[in-house]
Formats: C-alpha cells, structure tokens, sequence
C-alpha cells in the first residue's frame, strides 16, 4: 500500500513539504487511536529478537536515524511502526533554522536524497520539554554544535546538550560527520576528536555521580568518507577515550555512478541512500575486523532491503538504522527485517 498508494503521493511534493505533512499524519493517526492497527500491521514481537547493546535492552536490532525526528516530537508514534529505538536530533544548544531552502532533494532513480539541512532545529531545551512524556521505546540523543560556534568552542556546545538531555535519553550519539555544517568534519580529526570525548566521559561520570545514576553510553557517528588510515585513528580514539561505540555511517559528500539527472547529482549536501550501500557496510567491516570487535557497532547507510540488513549484521554490525531506506520502502521495511532475523535465528 505504502509504495503504490502513499508514496506516489507524498513524492509529488517538495521533500520537505512531504515530511513536515508526514508528521502531521502520524500525529492525527495517533490521536484518533490508530497507532494500535500500525503496532498491529507493522511490529514484530518476539523475545528471540531481543539484544543487548553498551548496556541497554533492546526490543528489536532495527532503530530510526537521526534526523528524521529531530525535535523529539514522534519518538513514541515511530515506535509503533516497529521500530526497536529511535535516535532523536541532531539537537544544538540554541534554536538554528538550519541552511536556506531548498536543502532537502530526491534521487528517485538513485534511490537517494541530498541534504543539506544544516542541524535545524528547535534548540535542546526545546527537545528536552518532548523527552518529558513516557517513553514506549529506547531514545537516542544525538548532539552537536550550533553553526555560529567555533570549533575552539565546540566542546561548550555539546557539554550543553549532553547535560541538558543526560536524563531524558538513553544513550547519546556525538555528531562531528555532518558536512552541512562548516567546518564540523575537522573535530573529526584526531586530537580535537579525542579531547571532547574524553571531555564527554568526564562528564558522563560526574553527573551520573550527582543524580546517583547510571553512566549513559556515548558513541560517535562517523563520515563514510575518511580513509583508512583515519578509520585506524578512529579505533585508537574509541580506546583511548573509552566511549562505548560507533555509528557508520553518516552522508557522504560523493557523487559516484549516480544515475540521475545532473542538475540533482551537483547539489551540494549529504548524500543517503541506496549509493551508500555498499561503502558503509565496508566501513562497518573495517572497523569491526581492525578493532577485533573491540566496540558495538550501528549500521546504517544504504538499508532498503532485508538482505541490506543481513549484509551489515555480517559485517559486524550489532544494531541498524533506517533514513532514506524508510522514506522509499515504508514501514513494511522494518517488519521485513525483523522477520529476516527471525529466520535466522530459528
């Protein structure tokens, strides 16, 4: 229903126009009680699909990236898709509207979007007022810095984000791979990458010292772009500075054997989708055979099929995330995954 009736639908209007209307739907469907028909349609319960991860139940291996719900305003409606967690943001201290519009862009014969939001969103504070309701599924936070913040100061800002949303989400996810923002992929490198991490886990101890609490896992998302030799580096920064995982992978800015119209194929942004299947899952064996496991890995990049899944739980993933693949394949998708596991496990 979802491919030939909805989607055909959603695709005749402007990317952004669909997604703010798509919330707008979903937020209706749940008010009138209809979220219980998509538990219903689309969930996948069974205790065999269980895993635990840097601490951390989850329902089910198959989460919602960031980016789709960045203000933390459906993290509970998503879950009634199936979903086993979702990963709001990217959050900033203060309110950004993000890059100028258009930013948001379909490569339907890729499969792929091109954005270039650059972080809008409504400001932690904002997300943290959301995040106060109960939670029906495990929440992401994913932070970053807000566009007018140099990198010097780049630690304040996720400092900020990190304290404010320490209670209200389950694990946090430090975003220093986004190339829509200037300058963002230089915390990448190694020094000022190790310093803020080691900063964040100093954190982390002290404020769940405070609230007599649990330390919350921290994992870093990387680019799918850096070379190997910056992979090697990114292992030996997860060791030294003992933060609990890796997401791989974010957009990249490559623009490879695309087969849509030119005029889309230059837009400046972060590629998603169906290009970036095959370069993540590198990334994510990369990682995983280098470091001998040595850390819990999410995939995601690429995932439109169950067999895209499988491939990257092969490769070394622990858990996986949904963006673009969701967009094109619906909620179905998430189901056909589950299911996909469950095969293999029986």
């Amino acid at each position: 229903m979802y491919k030939f009736l909805i989607r055909p639908i959603l695709f005749l209007f402007d990317p952004e126009t669909a997604h703010h209307f798509s919330f707008w739907a979903i937020k209706t469907c749940s008010r009138l009680r209809l979220n219980t028909i998509f538990r219903s349609v689309f969930s996948q319960n069974d205790p065999k699909l269980e895993k635990e991860v840097f601490g951390i139940k989850f329902k089910n291996p198959v989460g919602l990236a960031a980016g789709f719900d960045k203000d933390a305003k459906l993290y509970n409606e998503f879950s009634d898709f199936g979903f086993g967690f979702v990963e709001i943001g990217t959050v900033t201290p203060k309110p950004q509207p993000g890059n100028p519009k258009k930013r948001l862009f379909r490569l339907v014969d890729d499969k792929a979007i091109i954005n270039r939001m650059g972080f809008n969103n409504k400001g932690v504070f904002e997300a943290v007022e959301q995040l106060k309701k109960e939670h029906r599924v495990i929440v992401g936070g994913n932070i970053g810095k807000n566009k007018v913040t140099p990198n010097e100061d780049a630690i304040k800002d996720y400092l900020i984000c990190f304290e404010a949303l320490f209670e209200h989400v389950d694990y946090f996810v430090v975003n220093v791979s986004s190339p829509n923002t200037p300058g963002l992929r230089e915390l990448q490198d190694k020094e000022p990458l190790t310093k803020l991490l080691k900063k964040l886990k100093s954190q982390n101890s002290k404020q769940a010292k405070n609230l007599q609490a649990k330390e919350k896992p921290i994992l870093l998302k990387i680019a799918p772009d850096l070379t190997d030799d910056q992979l090697l580096d990114i292992i030996e920064i997860v060791k030294s500075s003992k933060i609990d995982g890796v997401i791989a992978t974010n957009t990249t800015i490559e623009r490879k054997d695309l087969k849509s119209h030119l005029i889309l194929t230059e837009e400046k942004g972060g590629l998603s989708g169906k290009p970036l299947t095959h370069r993540s899952t590198e990334v994510i064996r990369f990682l995983a055979e280098k470091s001998n496991k040595a850390f819990p890995i999410i995939g995601v990049g690429g995932i439109h099929t169950a067999e895209d899944a499988l491939e990257k739980l092969d490769a070394g993933a622990d858990l996986i995330q949904l963006y673009t693949g969701f967009i094109y394949e619906g909620p179905g998708l998430i189901k056909k995954i589950n299911k996909a596991i469950l095969e293999r496990l029986t």
